[in-house]
């Protein structure tokens, strides 16, 4: 049985973002829980993972708690904002 892990993709909108996205399924990665992140512009919005259309949820608002990996691509400024909040949670 292979352990899956809730990933959290910051900047899930963005060029980089949608790349990790494409990656995580292309190699098959144990996603449990799939969450993507942007700003409140994009919340709302759908993408596609395996099969799944998944909503971007408002990072602002988000809690990290039980993510166990983070994929920050929003740039420095977010990130260095909200990824001490996504270390805190755990």
């Amino acid at each position: 049985m292979t352990h899956r892990h809730d990933v959290a993709v910051v900047g899930a909108t963005g060029a980089v973002g949608e790349v990790m996205v494409s990656i995580l399924e292309q190699r098959d990665f144990p996603v449990g829980r799939l969450h993507l992140l942007a700003s409140s512009r994009s919340a709302g919005k759908k993408m596609r993972f395996r099969g799944e259309e998944i909503e971007v949820l408002d990072l602002e608002t988000f809690d990290f708690e039980g993510v166990r990996i983070g994929l920050f691509s929003p740039g420095a400024s977010v990130s260095a904002v909200h990824a001490p909040r996504a270390a805190a949670a755990g």
